[in-house]
């Protein structure tokens, strides 16, 4: 969605970034700790019904950490919960809770909110934060993964933060 409205607003500093960055590891730990919840009980439900064994494991805990195929889908299935998380909240309103809070915004420059394809690469692009890092030594306030998705994370006025729901502007 293009809102010309927030094309013009400042991009935000590396500290207002990392503000809104502890906001957001709270939310991601407990995104994982859910998607970890529902991935282990998936698993634990295929282990007791006999579609898979415990292998001489004593308990299904043993098998999935110590099984590469059964450990593998698990982290992948937690990192796609956690990246999704970040990827449908930029591409919905550019926002996480964390972003709001700090009247942050992720979008193209013009003001359009990214696309769920751009936002999963600015994920990768990210390299988990560390990306962010690049702000310190260039002065167009731009990090790694805004400069490879050509994006940028801007600071909303509190007025245009307030005015702003889930699905856009």
């Amino acid at each position: 969605m293009l809102n010309t409205e927030h094309a013009n607003f400042p991009r935000a500093s590396f500290v207002r970034r990392f503000g809104a960055i502890v906001y957001d590891f709270m939310l991601a730990v407990a995104v994982y700790m859910f998607a970890g919840a529902i991935g282990f009980g998936f698993f634990f439900g295929l282990q007791s019904s006999g579609v898979i064994s415990l292998n001489g494991f004593e308990h299904t805990s043993d098998l999935l950490n110590n099984t590469p195929i059964y450990h593998g889908l698990y982290q992948l299935w937690l990192t796609l919960c956690v990246g999704g998380f970040y990827a449908i909240f930029w591409s919905r309103g550019g926002q996480t809770l964390g972003m709001r809070a700090w009247r942050l915004k992720v979008q193209h420059p013009n003001g359009q909110n990214l696309s769920f394809i751009t936002a999963c690469a600015r994920i990768v692009w990210s390299l988990l934060g560390v990306g962010n890092l690049w702000i310190l030594i260039n002065s167009d306030k731009l990090a790694l993964q805004d400069k490879m998705t050509r994006s940028e994370v801007v600071v909303l006025s509190v007025e245009a933060n307030q005015m702003r729901n889930w699905h856009g502007a």
